[in-house]
């Protein structure tokens, strides 16, 4: 079914068109990935689809029931909401009587009134009307998935979160077609497992902008490439649109070439004067004024990155040395008896979910942070390099060249002297770019400036955490072939599979309650050698760099089940089974209004027992999961 059609459809910034009389048509059941460089129009194109701006001219055609459903780059939220009632406005009315519902159930645990009981059962009965139990439930499971606390004010979030908030908003409203602008950005790489298969088995229209190669790959089955201006559409997965791409691009470099020599030669022919006045010249005379017109009409294709490390003085071997660390907050462990070496020209990934400690273990490395308990032992000429994810690091009020200058005109890079103007260009910056303000640009533009900020610095040790997020396909491919290439060392958190495959030579990964093990290679390394369970309750082992030309065998891989296991394997089901039903009759208990009529202690009580019961289910699912692999 079609859910959406444009007919050239065009939009100008100045004298340059973004969209150039582009057609594209979206049918149910499509996942459609736009690919293009930073600045092509992407996130422009998908505002017109919302409807949030209007195109200079052309049709866009919508089914009257379609429902449109647009995850923007940067959401926007009412500050004093929470996280649950941002959410569940996704869902209209129904949300608003969740909102309500939820309150009301936060307040009566102070307060217990016969009012609010009764505005209690009344929005109860008017939800079981709407189906709104279910809904709820929905709703509660997007937040656990994407680890949302629900209680939590957005006055409260960093962007990375906010983004997370607007997903799951949009994920619960299920609508006909939606509109994805970067939807991994800040996920960590369980949360963009759990959204792609969500997206696999979307049933609507998907529309959705990404730089993640192995994302696009998995979940796009069409690709439309947005190219100075116009719109090529590849029926096509991923790996498959670039072997089209490369066909598609050779052809037009020979198009161009024989115009180009046509056109030279029908220029050397005009000088030559006279012969081309003649009355019966005049159509060729006509003929190259429009080869003019069209050579002056055509768009280059946007240039190429140069990326250049400058290189600091050669560190000594040992580069940092931790042994058994350990870092706590509160009775949480984050960090526990964990020891490394890490050696002059490592390439090591940061691999873990959100919160779970990356950060907190690179400033323990870098000396920034002390640990609990434990020592870090530093070698010698250590010149260090920090790419900061939330880019804290750039002052939106400077100008795009004061940031890189710093008073100066220019910068010395690998002991050569180098206009900042033209240093700029090497990172795609015009000279109308470059005076701008920080604040006017995009998420891949800042990206892209503070990799030139960071580049100019000496550096033996360069540590980037998330610097993939916005950068286009082409400007990551170039940092990734830049940082193959560096000789000095790097420490490296990223959710981007494909990436850590290609740069990295070992991975550090937190395996959950503060235990962290060293995995030889990249991401898919790790999956192949990585535990089938884990047991949290003991340090992990970590696999010693020494040993990286013998991987370490995958644990418990063909290992028979003991007849004990055998015996636990058999009577989890009944043990889950009883479990879910203590979990429903608890809910079914607080969901009555007469709960809250009775003492705070035994309310109090009765919601402890839940959290139990809710804990204990999910550790025997884990040990039944663990068991059945």
């Amino acid at each position: 079914m079609l859910l959406i059609s444009l007919d050239k459809v065009g939009i100008a910034y100045g004298h340059v068109a973004l969209l150039d009389n582009v057609e594209l048509r979206v049918e149910s059941g499509e996942r459609i990935c736009l690919i293009g460089r930073n600045g092509e129009g992407k996130s422009t194109l998908l505002k017109i689809i919302s409807s949030e701006i209007k195109p200079d001219h052309g049709r866009v055609e919508r089914q009257a029931s379609t429902r449109i459903a647009y995850l923007a780059q940067e959401p926007e939220f009412e500050a004093t909401d929470t996280i649950f009632h941002a959410v569940a406005k996704g869902l209209g009315t129904v949300g608003t009587l969740m909102e309500s519902y939820h309150a009301l159930t936060q307040e009566l645990t102070h307060t217990v009134t016969d009012e609010l009981l009764a505005q209690l059962e009344k929005i109860q009965h008017q939800l079981e009307a709407q189906d709104g139990w279910m809904l709820e439930q929905k709703v509660e499971t997007v937040l656990s998935r994407l680890e949302l606390p629900a209680d939590k004010k957005i006055s409260e979030l960093s962007g990375g979160w906010k983004r997370r908030v607007a997903l799951a908003q949009i994920l619960i409203q299920e609508p006909d077609l939606l509109l994805l602008d970067e939807p991994t950005n800040h996920l960590d790489i369980e949360a963009i497992d759990w959204l792609e298969e969500i997206l696999i088995n979307f049933k609507g229209g998907l529309l959705f902008v990404s730089h993640d190669r192995r994302f696009m790959q998995r979940v796009a089955n069409r690709i439309i490439e947005l190219d100075r201006g116009k719109l090529v559409s590849y029926p096509s997965d991923y790996e498959t649109y670039l072997q089209l791409k490369e066909a598609n691009l050779a052809a037009e470099a020979t198009h161009n070439a024989k115009f180009d020599k046509v056109l030279a030669q029908e220029e050397v022919w005009i000088r030559q004067g006279i012969k081309a006045r003649r009355t019966r010249n005049e159509g060729r005379v006509r003929a190259l004024k429009k080869l003019r017109e069209e050579r002056k009409q055509r768009r280059e294709k946007m240039g190429t990155i140069r990326l250049t490390v400058e290189q600091g003085d050669t560190s000594g071997r040992i580069v940092i040395e931790a042994e058994k660390i350990n870092k706590f907050y509160s009775d949480k462990a984050v960090i526990r008896d964990f020891s490394t070496v890490i050696f002059r020209g490592d390439r090591i990934g940061l691999i873990g979910t959100n919160g779970a400690g990356k950060t907190t273990l690179l400033k323990i490395l870098l000396g920034e942070l002390a640990p609990d308990s434990g020592s870090i032992k530093h070698g010698t000429k250590l010149n260090v390099v920090y790419f900061d994810q939330l880019r804290a690091q750039l002052d939106p009020e400077q100008s795009v060249f004061d940031v890189i200058s710093e008073g100066q005109d220019f910068i010395e890079l690998n002991g050569q002297r180098k206009h900042v103007m033209s240093y700029l260009a090497d990172f795609l910056f015009p000279p109308a770019r470059a005076r701008s303000p920080v604040k006017s640009l995009s998420g891949g533009e800042r990206n892209r400036l503070l990799l030139a900020r960071l580049f100019t610095k000496p550096a033996n040790v360069l540590v980037l955490d998330e610097p993939t997020n916005d950068l286009d396909v082409e400007s990551l491919e170039l940092l990734e072939e830049l940082l193959s290439e560096y000789t000095g060392t790097l420490l490296l958190v990223s959710h981007d599979r494909r990436f850590l495959d290609n740069v990295v030579t070992s991975t550090i990964v937190f395996e959950g309650e503060g235990n962290i093990a060293e995995y030889v290679g990249g991401y898919e390394d790790w999956l192949y050698q990585r535990p089938a369970t884990i047991d949290s309750g003991k340090p992990t082992t970590v696999v010693k760099k020494a040993e990286k030309t013998t991987p370490p065998p995958v644990a418990n891989k063909g290992r028979k089940l003991s007849y004990k296991e055998q015996k636990e394997l058999t009577e989890l089901p009944l043990k889950i089974e009883q479990l879910e039903k203590q979990l429903h009759d608890l809910q079914l208990l607080m969901s009555a209004p007469e709960f809250y009529r009775k003492p705070a202690a035994e309310t109090s009580a009765t919601t402890a027992k839940l959290q139990k019961v809710e804990a204990e289910l999910k550790t025997v699912y884990a040990r039944w999961e663990a068991l059945e692999q």
